[in-house]
């Protein structure tokens, strides 16, 4: 490389634990996504040799925000990247709750409370960093590679779109809610429609906005937002049930005309963040089961490959990032046969990617309360909670945050 961002470590880099070189081993990461890259830079840190397959022309992401809680940025901190990411993050101050009448129900301070690295972030800003993390390490990255099939073996193939076929060591499937490598693990199981869509925008901002996520919660709809890039830009995410089926597909535009009519009733502040959207992408949110299957036949899935997760936890990049670290950790941690450490992987993520996952999928009633008396209640006892002790509302997600698999090692 001709340049490294401020923070980001080089090829030569130490792990405050011992480990087993990965050295002489062959690697193929499918998807560069948050997933595949970070566990190119773990394995290819720890000596293996890691082509990670991209069916996009470039390595880029665009359009949206996410959110890395601390057990997320524990591992990017792990990996060398923790400065750099931080650089191009904002820190989260705050979680403001409001009801859809612009009333305040709860504001947690986050930092008052001792939760901190607890991060803001353009996903673009991430891939670019973890993108630039993967390559310095000596991991290749190869482009418009579009992978058919997964066929697990002795030596797991892989073939692509343009005829050509691929085997090595290990193949691991990065790649998202539609997954080759799951679907060679696993077969093909549909998704259930939650009867509930999202739309996501940012919108321009001058940088006077406090570092904190608003929430505005109303009958069966809510709005998150919260700032990115030095608070230059405003990253929305609006959830509505409906019956009308939707894609899942965050690729898919709407007019954001039906996202402001969709959110009409909302407080004139929520619907000014709206009324300044030009573009806005729709996408449907499904319910998938955690995979039975993580592995076999020198085939491996990490991320929304092995456990997809509705957005209500803001938990998806952090647990595909604690599965890129706990992968590479266990291969190159402990010995025996390949499927042994892949099964030791399996056994170390599961139960908790699973309870994240029915976590989320039991969130979202909490924000889209429609019968009146009920709402009233359930705001006033947040209200009595956070004043008599507010520590107590972040404590029940420590379970969450507070998790930290670089030293579990």
């Amino acid at each position: 490389m001709d340049k490294q961002t401020p923070g980001l470590s080089l090829r030569r880099f130490s792990f405050h634990y011992n480990a087993m070189s990965l050295s002489g081993m062959n690697i193929i990461v499918i998807g560069a996504g948050i997933g595949g890259l970070a566990a190119a830079r773990a394995l290819a840190l720890r000596g293996a040799d890691v082509t990670v397959m991209e069916q996009a022309p470039e390595i880029t992401e665009v359009g949206a925000g996410l959110q890395i809680s601390p057990n997320g940025f524990v591992v990017l901190n792990a990996l060398g990247l923790g400065s750099a990411v931080k650089a191009r993050s904002v820190e989260a101050g705050a979680v403001c709750l409001h009801d859809y009448r612009g009333r305040r129900v709860v504001r947690l301070d986050l930092a008052r409370h001792g939760l901190s690295d607890y991060l803001f972030v353009h996903r673009a800003d991430l891939i670019d960093l973890l993108a630039e993390g993967a390559r310095a390490a000596g991991a290749k990255l190869r482009l418009l590679q579009k992978v058919s099939s997964v066929t697990p073996g002795t030596r797991p193939r892989i073939d692509l779109a343009n005829g050509a076929s691929l085997s090595a060591d290990l193949v691991i499937g990065a790649d998202g809610l539609h997954s080759k490598a799951r679907e060679a693990l696993n077969g093909s199981i549909a998704p259930f429609f939650t009867r509930q869509v999202a739309w996501r925008a940012v919108i321009p901002e001058d940088g006077s906005q406090p570092a904190e996520a608003r929430v505005y919660m109303g009958p069966h709809r809510h709005l998150v937002s919260y700032p990115l890039r030095d608070g230059r830009i405003r990253n929305i995410v609006a959830v509505q049930e409906r019956a009308a089926w939707a894609a899942e597909s965050w690729s898919q535009e709407d007019d954001p005309i039906a996202m402001q009519a969709a959110f009409g009733d909302f407080c004139p502040e929520a619907r000014d963040l709206l009324a300044r959207v030009e573009r806005v992408n729709l996408w449907g949110l499904f319910r998938h089961p955690v995979a039975p299957s993580w592995h076999g036949g020198g085939v491996t899935i990490l991320g929304d490959a092995a456990h997809p997760t509705l957005p209500f936890m803001a938990q998806g990049a952090c647990m595909a990032l604690e599965d890129a670290w706990v992968l590479a950790d266990t291969l190159a941690g402990q010995g025996g046969a390949l499927e042994g450490r892949l099964a030791a992987y399996q056994a170390r993520r599961h139960n908790r990617t699973r309870r994240i996952v029915e976590a989320a999928n039991g969130n979202a009633w909490k924000y889209h309360l429609s019968f009146k008396p009920l709402r009233w209640a359930a705001h006033s006892a947040m209200r009595l909670g956070t004043t008599l002790a507010p520590e107590r509302m972040l404590r029940q997600f420590a379970w969450i945050h507070g998790h930290d698999v670089t030293a579990q090692a």
